[in-house]
């Protein structure tokens, strides 16, 4: 949603996360204690945040004051889905794809070119935009 890179890892094995974290040149966010006692992470060569809440908004908080990402938003740039950048589509290119009140409502949207999902500035990217907003001004 902020328009970082990032990539949730869906495999039990902390090793090949760990593995592929470092080559990838990621920071690993992880609420896993046993994960921040790798060496690879204690000698400084993988950053690592442990994350402690179990609150989303207090996880993203603590992201927040941990990583210089403040200035640098892209918000809504990324697909949620499948982390691809977006591409702007006419209007007309997605009539048969969206709802009718959406088409008759919405004069901008956008596409990922990998899943093909849609997005546009409905009452959903408002909330979620509110969102970031709160967060962003909390003092993070």
């Amino acid at each position: 949603m902020m328009g970082y890179d990032s990539l949730f890892f869906h495999g039990c094995d902390d090793a090949q996360m760990v593995a592929r974290a470092l080559v990838e040149g990621r920071v690993l966010v992880t609420r896993d204690t046993e994960v921040m006692k790798r060496r690879v992470i204690t000698s400084g060569r993988l950053r690592a945040i442990l994350i402690d809440s179990e609150a989303p908004g207090e996880q993203m908080r603590q992201l927040l004051a941990a990583l210089p990402l403040k200035g640098h938003l892209r918000p809504f740039t990324l697909c949620l889905e499948c982390n691809q950048p977006l591409v702007a589509r006419q209007r007309e290119e997605v009539k048969d794809r969206v709802p009718p009140y959406v088409y008759a409502t919405q004069p901008h949207y956008m596409e990922c070119p990998t899943c093909r999902r849609l997005y546009w500035r409905g009452t959903h990217w408002e909330g979620m935009n509110r969102k970031l907003d709160d967060l962003m001004s909390s003092g993070a």
